[in-house]
């Protein structure tokens, strides 16, 4: 595979037609020639639990091929076509490897977000057409299966699980696979670029989630271009801690690594959740001779913490961060512990998971989400009033919002009318603001959209303010990001009562989760403001909010901190927040750093009296 690592690597690349340089049209395609090409080689390790001593399981390209033509076989022969679905409720295991492209070869998948509640789920399952779910079964720690049973029950679907089988006589994955031939396929199904592969859910941010729908050549392009940009070959490792129904998962660090034969480690089922699993994560990194670490900013935080101090031979060649800006301090400390490379990420479900990539072979440029893909277009455009106009491009270096075009690009979602805005004249409206550079870097510096990002997941806030505002004594509700050292950012909301209400922060906070459909978008916290900031026109100015909430963030994480009186101030930087702490000493900042650890939000820490800065 020929190396990319600048500008001009990528346009000499560009000068081949792309059907000579991207030759594969689906990702069964990819694993059918790892299998024919490195059969015997591991292709996922799946990590049972958090004990280090615990054997893995171990699939071989050739055995990951057989079960994922069994389970298309299997799929087809419950019915499953053109048009219809596979609904996918579990983490990222072996099993739900092969339901995953074994639905993809014999109709669509679809992963769903194993935390949605079920009234939700099932509307998406139907919404989906999906004729089957296939679920994870019962687990002490993961309530998967009860859910799965209400949501197969309310949306009509048949039910299979992964593992053991469970309640109700829902047969077991496993068992149903090997009634089913894995040399080949009992049907035919053509997978071409175009033809329909998966719907993935997604927030977005204009209230109920939306089924964006991916083609084949959707999720090659991004496979083949992550692992062009990663240097992936058959030595490589990955650890892949993401489930499926996010697009990192099933793609950015996932089916990349069947274009060369790399292995996937997978962690046990509750995943960087798992607190036992996070503090041992390096002995596990160890074991499986682990060459890339696929993780979000919080992540790479805890690795700071946790991981051995010794810093000579370690199996880790590349660090890999996306889902949530990376800050610049947290990328040059991971650095210089490790000596190794810290590459950045951009991407988003409807592009099947990337937009630009820092690649492995180049430098790291602070505040880059790096190069465009490989036959893609990505601009900065004034989008004006509505967001929607594509046709006025920035100049180099000119903030305005990212915008994309590509082989990677799908076709829009399943309800059509909710394109408008995001899907414009074949160009994907992210809803960043940035800007593209004379080396064509690309550098996101906000966010025209008020998503909330907790780890790698979008969160709408207008799903929490309409929740909040049915409560009769709300005169007025915004949601936006509180800083958090293990997922980045958590909702809270703010609020403004009527006059003469009553209503105490508790009240409105248990008046509104049941209102909220998935666990994760439910506010940490609620504030009643007297007054809330608002902009020239009456606009309710998130700005103020977010840097309320990340100073009240630090505040509290300073709480305890045996130092005379740290001073937080939240200003904007470069197009962007940031945190300065004053400190009286040497010794304080000391003590201040150690409570700030693992925090992604860009900060410094400053000694009063020093003049650099």
């Amino acid at each position: 595979m020929v190396s990319v690592a600048s500008k001009a690597d990528l346009e000499m690349l560009e000068q081949k037609p792309y059907e000579h340089v991207v030759t594969a049209r689906s990702v069964p395609e990819f694993l059918t020639r790892a299998a024919s090409e490195y059969g015997d080689n591991i292709a996922l390790t799946w990590l049972r639990d958090a004990d280090p001593a615990t054997p893995a399981v171990h699939v071989s390209y050739a055995e990951l091929l057989d079960g994922v033509r069994r389970a298309a076989n299997l799929f087809h022969r419950l019915g499953i076509g053109e048009g219809d679905a596979v609904a996918i409720m579990a983490p990222n295991l072996p099993e739900t490897q092969f339901a995953l492209w074994g639905a993809e070869w014999a109709g669509s998948a679809f992963p769903l977000n194993v935390l949605l509640e079920v009234d939700h789920a099932a509307s998406l399952v139907r919404a989906a057409n999906a004729k089957v779910l296939v679920a994870f079964g019962p687990h002490a720690q993961l309530p998967i299966w009860q859910r799965a049973l209400e949501v197969a029950e309310r949306a009509g679907v048949a039910l299979v699980a992964i593992g053991a089988e469970g309640a109700n006589g829902a047969p077991a994955l496993n068992r149903l696979l090997q009634d089913e031939r894995g040399d080949c396929l009992d049907f035919e199904r053509p997978l071409a670029r175009d033809t329909s592969a998966a719907l993935f859910h997604t927030g977005g941010t204009t209230g109920a989630p939306k089924l964006a729908r991916h083609l084949h050549g959707n999720q090659v392009h991004t496979s083949w271009s992550a692992s062009l940009y990663y240097g992936l070959g058959p030595q490589d490792v990955l650890f892949n801690p993401f489930p499926v129904f996010h697009v990192a998962g099933a793609f950015v660090y996932g089916s990349s690594a069947f274009v060369t034969g790399a292995r996937q480690v997978l962690p046990p089922p509750l995943g960087m959740r798992d607190a036992g699993f996070a503090s041992r994560l390096w002995d596990f990194v160890e074991r499986e001779a682990v060459t890339v670490m696929c993780c979000v900013p919080t992540t790479l935080a805890m690795i700071l913490q946790t991981a051995r101090p010794e810093t000579g031979h370690i199996p880790v060649r590349l660090f890999l961060t996306g889902g949530s800006p990376l800050p610049t301090g947290l990328a040059d400390a991971v650095e210089q512990r490790f000596d190794r490379p810290v590459r950045n990420i951009l991407g988003m479900t409807e592009c099947a998971g990337l937009i630009s990539v820092e690649p492995a072979g180049g430098p790291r440029t602070p505040g880059s989400t790096g190069l465009r893909l490989p036959f893609t277009e990505v601009e900065a455009v004034d989008a004006g009033p509505d967001g929607a106009d594509i046709s006025r491009p920035c100049r180099e270096g000119e903030t305005g919002v990212i915008v994309v075009r590509g082989p990677h690009v799908g076709p829009g979602y399943t309800d059509t009318s909710r394109n408008p805005g995001t899907f414009e004249g074949g160009w994907l409206i992210t809803g960043d603001l940035g800007h593209v550079d004379g080396e064509g870097r690309v550098f996101v510096t906000g966010r025209a959209k008020d998503v909330i990002i907790r780890g790698a997941h979008n969160i709408d806030p207008s799903v929490i303010e309409e929740a909040m505002s049915r409560h009769p004594d709300v005169e007025m509700c915004a949601a936006v990001g509180l800083p958090d050292r293990h997922a980045g950012e958590v909702p809270v909301a703010y609020v403004v009562l009527k006059p003469g209400a009553t209503a105490t922060e508790a009240e409105l906070l248990e008046h509104a989760r049941p209102n909220i459909p998935e666990p994760p978008a439910r506010p940490r916290a609620v504030t009643v403001l007297d007054q809330m900031p608002l902009t020239a026109i009456g606009k309710i100015f998130k700005p103020a909010l977010r840097r309320m909430a990340t100073e009240q963030a630090f505040r509290d994480a300073l709480g305890n901190v045996e130092a005379e009186g740290p001073a937080v101030t939240v200003e904007e930087w470069g197009g962007q927040m940031r945190v300065v702490v004053s400190v009286r000493s040497a010794a304080d900042r000391e003590s201040v750093a150690g409570a700030l650890s693992g925090y992604a939000v860009p900060y410094e820490i400053v000694v009063a009296g020093d003049t650099h800065q």
